[in-house]
């Protein structure tokens, strides 16, 4: 049994933002523009990116409308919303706690079927996690066909609103009332939007699928401590303490729902265990890197695509740039959907031929993680 992706779709909410524009979109902490970020945007090299946001700051749509505007997108006259088998979708921002974010797509989509329904929830594997799931159940022959989506609405998740507390808190204490770095850092890096991928047990008899060779997913939390965290304060010790161990005074005050990373150890061991874990996967699969076409990596920021390169050149596997294929400085970081976003452009390029190889890697930092998949275009 083969497994092919026939169809990639995507929606990016609202104009394009640019680095000038976005503290017209995410507002300014304590009043002030951040002193982090030019600094950051010369390092992660974003040029645009887009927000479910007006300039007031209000949700132009929710996480859910977005992947179900992506998901439509995929039918037409030999596919619709009835046919679909499974859903399974991932995010990094749920518009709630519970219910479970593919619930809260179903019921935008609505339909008269029921189907089996997957969520997984993570940082930047999560939409990887939900196209494993969805592989290994038409693999298994569970099901023929199912819809598979990545989506984001990190833009709400930054808004200066989210910090007025803790900013005011700061206010007794400190003298220059700016909120730390490990949170501001990821406000002028992060993206929304939503993609979905049509996963079914034939490829197509018109134009290109991509049959999945592999996909190889492994978490190094046992070795690693946690780096990119929300919903929990960082202790000195590397543990954590989560929201529910904490007073409402307390969450307010270390605006403890706001999304933070840890930017020493993410720029310590992010790429070396990437690099490692593919060199494993190369030996397993018997894959000869030059035989790769196309390289899609997720990278967080332009910073790191430099540290990729050397690290992969140092273990004897060199990949050229000409191979590589990025898009994050056009449309930012949407976390767990940056995989599928890469793979959507390429696919629908026109560039793809017969035969080709594509290798992705999607690195997630919240506490190590990685996963490796093989595409080749049929």
């Amino acid at each position: 049994m083969n497994v092919y992706i026939n169809k990639i779709e995507k929606f990016l909410p609202n104009d394009p933002v640019s680095n000038d524009e976005m503290e017209q979109y995410l507002g300014l902490i304590n009043g002030k523009t951040s002193i982090n970020r030019g600094l950051i945007l010369r390092s992660n090299q974003i040029k645009t990116r887009y927000f479910a946001l007006d300039k007031q700051g209000h949700p132009t749509h929710t996480n859910a409308e977005l992947t179900a505007i992506a998901i439509k997108k995929l039918f037409d006259d030999h596919f619709s919303l009835d046919d679909i088998e499974l859903l399974a979708a991932g995010t990094s921002s749920a518009d709630a706690i519970q219910p479970s974010h593919a619930l809260m797509v179903q019921g935008e989509l609505g339909g008269s079927e029921h189907i089996e329904v997957m969520s997984a929830h993570g940082t930047c594997n999560a939409a990887m996690q939900s196209l494993k799931y969805a592989y290994m159940s038409v693999l298994t022959s569970q099901v023929a066909n199912a819809v598979c989506a990545g989506s984001e609405t990190l833009g709400s998740w930054m808004h200066a609103r989210n910090f007025d507390t803790e900013i005011d808190k700061r206010k007794e204490i400190e003298e220059n009332p700016y909120i730390a770095f490990e949170k501001d850092f990821l406000r002028w890096m992060l993206s929304d939007g939503a993609a979905a991928m049509l996963i079914q047990n034939k490829a197509n008899t018109h134009g290109i699928s991509l049959k999945i060779e592999w996909i190889e997913i492994s978490s190094f939390a046992n070795e690693l401590e946690t780096c990119m965290f929300a919903g929990c304060e960082k202790n000195k010790d590397g543990t954590i303490r989560g929201w529910k161990d904490m007073n409402t005074d307390e969450r307010n005050s270390t605006s403890v729902f706001s999304l933070k990373q840890d930017a020493r150890l993410l720029q310590n061991n992010i790429v070396e265990r990437g690099a490692d874990f593919l060199k494993i996967l190369a030996e397993k699969h018997h894959l000869n890197i030059d035989d790769v076409d196309y390289f899609l990596p997720h990278l967080s920021s332009m910073f790191f695509k430099k540290k990729v390169y050397n690290a992969l050149e140092a273990l004897g596997m060199k990949i050229p740039y000409e191979k590589w294929f990025l898009n994050l400085p056009s449309i930012g970081n949407i976390g767990a959907a940056s995989g599928f976003f890469m793979l959507e452009e390429l696919f629908n390029s026109g560039k793809l031929k017969k035969n080709d190889k594509i290798l992705m890697m999607i690195p997630e930092s919240a506490r190590f993680s990685y996963t490796f998949m093989l595409l080749t275009v049929v």
